[in-house]
């Protein structure tokens, strides 16, 4: 089987090595005629700048691109596309690239997926992956790479490009939003190089968050801030709790913040209960690295 990826961003590269240790026939295209060249010891596998000649005699296609070229590159390769073909996508946003190539590929068999892990990985194996079918001929497909996504212990989850988006709001959305917001917040206090030499565990997984969250591709994460439909409500809903919360703590009613932690904690126990089993342990660990 020839896999065709189209992008040789990090992900595509990623996707090039991982379909080349299966065993598979893979090429890879991307404009940059520059990234090809030095990619080609790297990789080695097939490499071209033309698009449509990768995905000409490909049996599967998967495209690596960006949100914003994404439209552009799937009208570019659509003429060559062909009856037989499979053409999936791995955009961390499900409803609009889904629509694209439903417009614009004709005759082949689309399906949005999402791995929901980055280039650091190692193998598939205990990460995430969605696959968002919207039809019979496109469920059954998903069926079938679920099965093969399992064999490499991912763990797969099948729904609608709309769910998906929407659990994207909550899922990578508010983490990042509450990442970047934290991170300048962190640089802004003027003994900042010294609080880390202090720290205890909730500091440390407060920075963690901060500084992976800054250092992250700034395009991507704009295009999910800008495009994800319910990270809006889900944003001011925190900024709204945020407002609860410094009330009660600006009116000193340490009575009302304890009763509200109490209620929050009735709330986890009841909503989920993974978190219950393992909530004793986390106290513990928390309570045993800080005062």
């Amino acid at each position: 089987m020839r896999i065709a990826i189209i992008g040789a961003g990090k992900m595509g590269v990623w996707f090039a090595k991982f379909f080349h240790s299966k065993g598979y026939d893979v090429i890879v295209a991307d404009r940059k005629k520059e990234k090809i060249a030095n990619l080609k010891k790297e990789l080695q596998v097939k490499m071209t700048a033309d698009f449509k000649e990768a995905v000409s005699d490909a049996d599967q296609v998967l495209i690596c691109v960006s949100i914003n070229a994404f439209e552009e590159v799937v009208k570019t390769i659509s003429p060559a596309i062909h009856q037989g073909q499979v053409v999936m996508d791995i955009c961390s946003i499900k409803e609009t690239p889904v629509k694209v190539m439903h417009k614009y590929i004709k005759g082949a068999l689309v399906l949005g997926t999402h791995p929901v892990f980055g280039p650091g990985s190692n193998g598939v194996k205990h990460k995430a992956y969605i696959l968002t079918p919207t039809n019979a001929k496109e469920e059954k497909f998903a069926e079938e790479f679920k099965k093969w996504l399992e064999q490499e212990e991912a763990h797969v989850f099948v729904m609608s490009p709309k769910r998906h988006d929407e659990m994207m709001s909550i899922v990578l959305g508010l983490p990042h939003f509450l990442g970047l917001v934290a991170c300048e917040t962190l640089l802004e206090q003027k003994d900042f190089s010294e609080t880390k030499k202090v720290a205890g565990t909730t500091y440390r997984m407060l920075f963690t968050l901060a500084e992976a969250t800054a250092l992250e591709t700034p395009d991507l994460y704009a295009s999910l801030q800008t495009n994800l439909p319910e990270l809006g409500k889900v944003e001011d809903l925190f900024m709204a709790k945020a407002k609860e919360w410094l009330n009660l703590i600006k009116n000193n009613d340490a009575e009302a913040i304890v009763k509200r932690m109490e209620c929050l904690k009735a709330k986890l126990m009841d909503a989920d209960s993974d978190f219950a089993k393992s909530y004793e342990v986390m106290y513990k660990m928390l309570e045993s690295t800080e005062s």
